[in-house]
């Protein structure tokens, strides 16, 4: 799968990232962000565009109803931070700590999360398409009741992810592993997994395998 990558400026002026609260709308536009701190805020309605954002920390903020387009977060700190309802178009988290991040309620298009811990996290009612989660950690991650469209877990661990009321057709998790998975059976039908998969699921159904 071929995923839009974000279109960032060739030149990018240096910002801080409070500079938002001198702009009347809320917003950062064509910049890069550099080893800022916004923790324990509250913002709402935040857009960002055309920015780099590296080495900053968000740790229990919430920015909920945030509008991102073609933005990267490389090497942050997003644990617990609150982004529903929200908006993430052709956008890239690399090396990222997402430990417990609310992206419920919310719509992805051609977004790549590589590299991170994502843990704990919460998509349930969300809609993800062209996504790729590669050499990710999702342990207990919530995909709850969400619409998933050409999604790829490239070499990720998702153990207790859960994917209840969630279909899986044409999902391929081959390459990842867990050691338990919450998913109706249902919604399994025309999943990609490998043969060590095949069989684990057939366990967790309670089917005794012999040769």
């Amino acid at each position: 799968m071929k995923m839009d990558a974000p279109r960032i400026s060739r030149e990018l002026p240096r910002k801080g990232f409070k500079e938002i609260f001198y702009e009347e709308d809320f917003s950062l536009e064509t910049c890069e962000v550099v080893d800022s701190v916004f923790d324990n805020e509250v913002i709402d309605k935040l857009r960002l565009y055309d920015v780099v954002l590296k080495d900053c920390s968000f740790v229990h903020t919430d920015f909920g109803q945030v509008d991102l387009t073609d933005v990267i977060f490389d090497g942050c700190n997003l644990s617990n931070t609150v982004l529903r309802k929200s908006s993430i178009h052709r956008v890239v988290f690399r090396n990222c700590k997402l430990v417990g991040v609310d992206f419920s309620e919310s719509y992805f298009g051609n977004v790549g999360i590589e590299d991170s811990v994502l843990n704990l996290a919460a998509f349930g009612e969300s809609k993800l398409e062209k996504v790729i989660f590669k050499n990710t950690a999702l342990k207990g991650t919530d995909f709850f009741n969400c619409k998933l469209k050409n999604v790829e877990f490239q070499e990720c661990l998702l153990d207790g992810a859960n994917f209840s009321e969630t279909s899986l057709k044409g999902i391929d998790i081959r390459t990842s592993t867990f050691d338990e998975l919450l998913v109706d059976l249902k919604d399994l039908r025309g999943c990609k997994v490998s043969s060590y998969q095949a069989i684990q699921f057939a366990s967790l159904m309670g089917l005794v395998i012999k040769d």
